[in-house]
């Protein structure tokens, strides 16, 4: 008879989402998710199966938690004229806010992509991540400028997808460059008028 699983898994897999972000998947150890779980190593690998199993566990939660909550407002009918402007000024504020020891600066999966180029299914899961967020930019950009052509949206969400996407990269190691590259961004939609 097998054991009875007595923590919460989704309890379990924040906590590890956090380890993850702040270090990455290579330099997370085990030791590291006992300590932020709570949980002994046997019980890790009974509910997940692997450090990967967990990791993997951690980027559906981030996805479904922190990212898709974000694209909400860039996707979701009636689509504000500003849309893109708020939510690149989110991402702003987030940067601005986090304490400067918070293991959420940045994106986790950002940060994974060193992992991913040798990592085919993680290198799948960010580059949809990438393709999502700019198919989301492209969609807000329509409703604010009806008449430009389709061409022309794609090339500016695509701008405005790598510049969030460097902002949160840069955003581990200077988070007034990432503002800044953010703050560009905002100024580049107004020169579009």
């Amino acid at each position: 008879m097998g054991r009875t699983q007595t923590f919460d898994t989704a309890e379990a897999i924040r906590a590890a989402r956090d380890v993850f972000w702040d270090k990455g998947f290579e330099s997370t150890s085990l030791p590291d998710l006992e300590a932020a779980t709570g949980l002994s190593r046997s019980s890790l690998y009974h509910a997940f199966s692997s450090k990967r199993g967990l990791f993997d566990a951690a980027v559906q939660d981030y996805l479904d938690a922190i990212i898709r909550p974000r694209l909400r407002i860039l996707i979701t009918d009636p689509i504000p004229a500003d849309a893109v402007q708020r939510y690149l000024g989110g991402l702003m504020q987030a940067i601005e806010t986090l304490p400067d020891d918070s293991p959420r600066l940045g994106c986790l999966l950002v940060n994974s992509a060193g992992f991913a180029s040798h990592d085919e299914a993680l290198r799948l899961v960010i580059d949809s991540y990438r393709a999502e967020l700019g198919d989301a930019i492209e969609r807000a950009l329509s409703r604010r400028f009806t008449d430009a052509p389709a061409e022309t949206l794609g090339q500016r969400a695509r701008l405005l997808t790598s510049l969030s996407v460097s902002a949160l990269l840069v955003a581990r190691v200077n988070r007034s460059e990432a503002v800044a590259i953010l703050r560009s961004a905002l100024e580049l939609i107004d020169s579009w008028e």
